[in-house]
């Protein structure tokens, strides 16, 4: 349990560490622009950490799951290589989202305005900007976020 919520934490820094720093800068300027470069790198690791705690909520789930059915097979299941391999694949799944995020946005061809009025990026900012079609983009945002949503979450429920 201590090496999920240990990843956990390791996580939600990441998370604000993403997104905190832009922002007092742009206080501090008064200058709320990003490039595009920026944004993408943004985006990532945004989604990338915010993935990856979700991910790491179903491991502790199943952690829990392991040590409520099973308490005297706790330390056999739950042994120290398995949590490695668990937070590694967590790391992996999360990942493969991040890149499939990134990969709808470099899809776009064209854009109106290269700067970005905003210390936050996000997929949707990006699609407003476009002077492409963006109903594809949508369909596999729309279908990574229900997969990775219904995932943690059925996992979780399935623990209980």
């Amino acid at each position: 349990m201590y090496c999920f919520l240990s990843t956990m934490s390791l996580a939600d820094i990441c998370v604000i560490s993403t997104t905190i720093p832009k922002m007092i800068v742009d206080i501090m300027t008064h200058n709320r622009v990003i490039s595009y470069g920026g944004c993408l790198t943004q985006m990532s690791l945004f989604v990338l950490f915010v993935c990856m705690d979700d991910m790491l909520l179903i491991m502790m789930a199943y952690d829990r799951f392991v040590a409520i059915c099973h308490p005297l097979h706790y330390q056999v299941i739950m042994n120290p290589r398995l949590c490695g391999f668990l937070v590694l694949v967590s790391f992996l799944l999360s990942l493969l989202d991040s890149q499939l995020h990134n990969l709808t946005v470099l899809q776009l061809t064209c854009f109106r305005d290269a700067k970005i009025p905003n210390f936050f990026c996000d997929p949707p900012e990006l699609f407003k900007l476009t002077c492409s079609d963006t109903f594809i983009n949508n369909i596999i945002m729309y279908l990574v976020g229900a997969i990775f949503g219904f995932l943690p979450l059925s996992g979780i429920l399935f623990s209980y």
